[in-house]
């Protein structure tokens, strides 16, 4: 049986955020993105939505996910603050760096050394066994046509808490905070990890609208924004090396021609066995 949600707690840690007083949890829920989303159609601003389980939850490219009662942090938080729509992509790695940054808190993980962040959306553990993915985000949005920026934002995000075993087809791709701490004894606390998500979401959030935000470099976060060698699943599929990221968030990636493709979403994998592209190390 899943231990009972504190949401007092939660509250207590983010009582100077954005997101205070804005938190509800549910027992079970076919997908908390359809209930944010739902809110935001209603006029709702803001808003944070936590299951204990979710029945019909899924990812990007409509792909389910596994959804172990009390296991995970399946959660979506609502925001409106105004954005560009070619900053979408910005947003998703302001997200997972938000994430990042709570599990690093809460586990003493390394960033990027430990959980990476497979641009755009997914958080990655580097285990002994390998890369596995611990995380996912999905963000569903509604847009302005007249000033090109998305009216309301729905930040859907996945973490693996707690699952001690994961189906046989997904074993081998993923992994649990749980299962890579010292101590596989001791639960991963869902209250404290959302809270740390909801502060340091907050801070990203402020930090991303801000015209005095400091410029930081991507793959100080992420090992997959420069120097990864990779395979794109859109336009038809191609190859070449990443070299970081454009002001919007999208990815460059350079190809064999020697040109250079802006990806802006996701189906980015590693490939191994690339010809390495020596242009690629003077970017």
């Amino acid at each position: 049986m899943p231990q009972p949600f504190r949401i007092a707690t939660v509250e207590a840690a983010i009582v100077r955020t954005r997101f205070s007083t804005h938190v509800r949890h549910l027992a079970s829920t076919p997908s908390t993105n359809d209930l944010a989303l739902a809110a935001a159609r209603a006029g709702a601003g803001q808003g944070v939505w936590i299951a204990d389980e979710q029945t019909a939850g899924r990812g990007r490219g409509g792909h389910t996910w596994h959804s172990a009662p009390g296991d995970g942090l399946y959660v979506s938080v609502l925001i409106t603050t105004p954005i560009p729509i070619s900053n979408g992509p910005a947003l998703s790695f302001a997200t997972a760096v938000a994430v990042q940054t709570a599990i690093a808190a809460l586990t003493g993980f390394a960033p990027r050394e430990m959980i990476d962040i497979r641009w755009p959306n997914d958080l990655m553990l580097n285990t002994a066994r390998g890369p596995r993915k611990c995380g996912g985000i999905l963000i569903e949005s509604a847009a302005s046509a007249p000033d090109a920026t998305l009216r309301y934002v729905v930040l859907g995000i996945g973490t693996n808490c707690n699952h001690l075993s994961f189906p046989p087809e997904l074993d081998a791709l993923a992994t649990s905070l749980r299962r890579e701490l010292p101590d596989t004894t001791q639960r991963v606390s869902r209250e404290d990890l959302l809270a740390a998500l909801l502060l340091a979401l907050d801070h990203e959030i402020a930090e991303w609208t801000s015209e005095s935000a400091p410029v930081r470099d991507p793959a100080a976060f992420s090992s997959w924004v420069r120097g990864k060698r990779v395979r794109i699943a859109d336009d038809g599929g191609y190859t070449g090396v990443t070299t970081g990221l454009t002001p919007g968030g999208s990815l460059k990636v350079l190809t064999s021609d020697g040109s250079t493709r802006i990806v802006r979403s996701g189906g980015v994998r590693e490939l191994e066995d690339l010809p390495h592209l020596a242009a690629a190390e003077a970017i």
